[in-house]
């Protein structure tokens, strides 16, 4: 698809991979509109970009709102969706709370947007972008978070599917230099792999529109987990307990 000229909602926009997506797409000429919760930094991202700055929590009824009254009638042709929360820790020990505001933010949401917004993206032949995460595969401490991803990672496969005429990109990164680990309260610790930059996921995601691709892991060699996971999945399992 063309992304030159055309609107594109980026969600999670006020730091990350959002930013970094939002970025990478304001040089290939799109308009941008930027979701987000923290004002300040969409501010400083919008300033960078010349996006538009939509404040919202996408994890309630009225930060979906505001996002589809924000581009009502506008003609959207790219939907990214790249909010997201982590959690981590045993699945015992995830209290009830937690897994409902994952559950929010991480799928319902995208759900959601995605349903709202869809008719649009048929009249323009758009985009959508699904920001999911190798730990859709499945991580131990991560439960409730790799249910979340795995469940995006479906519904984009779903609506691939059920929806001629729209492009619908995968992205399943790998640990990403971000705040997210910081913001989940339990920091990377794994010597390996190491984490990939922001940017790099964002390149990732404006090559999988323009190259209309199904599903893109970054970095590319953690596809063989995906491989090995789809084709044996005890063995998968007993790797992942030896390996971590």
């Amino acid at each position: 698809m063309r992304i030159a000229d055309g609107i594109a909602v980026v969600t999670g926009a006020s730091s990350g991979i959002g930013a970094a997506v939002a970025v990478r797409l304001a040089a290939e000429g799109a308009r941008l509109v930027l979701v987000g919760r923290d004002p300040e930094r969409l501010k400083t991202v919008g300033a960078r970009t010349g996006g538009r700055a939509v404040v919202a929590d996408l994890g309630t009824g009225a930060g979906i709102d505001a996002v589809c009254g924000a581009v009502a009638g506008t003609g959207v042709s790219l939907l990214v969706h790249a909010a997201g929360l982590g959690a981590a820790g045993p699945v015992e020990d995830t209290d009830a709370g937690t897994t409902a505001e994952l559950l929010a933010v991480n799928l319902a949401a995208p759900i959601d947007l995605t349903r709202r917004l869809l008719p649009g993206l048929r009249e323009t032949g758009g985009h959508l972008v699904f920001v999911a995460s190798i730990a859709a595969l499945g991580v131990a401490n991560e439960a409730v978070y790799s249910a979340t991803k795995a469940g995006l990672r479906g519904f984009a496969d779903a609506v691939r599917i059920e929806v001629p005429g729209v492009g619908v990109t995968t992205v399943l990164p790998g640990a990403v230099d971000t705040d997210f680990f910081r913001r989940r309260g339990v920091p990377y610790d794994r010597r390996f792999p190491r984490p990939v930059s922001a940017e790099r996921v964002a390149d990732a995601v404006v090559h999988g529109v323009l190259n209309n691709r199904t599903e893109v892991v970054v970095p590319r060699w953690l596809s063989l987990g995906s491989r090995v996971h789809g084709a044996a999945p005890a063995l998968f399992a007993r790797l992942s307990r030896t390996f971590g």
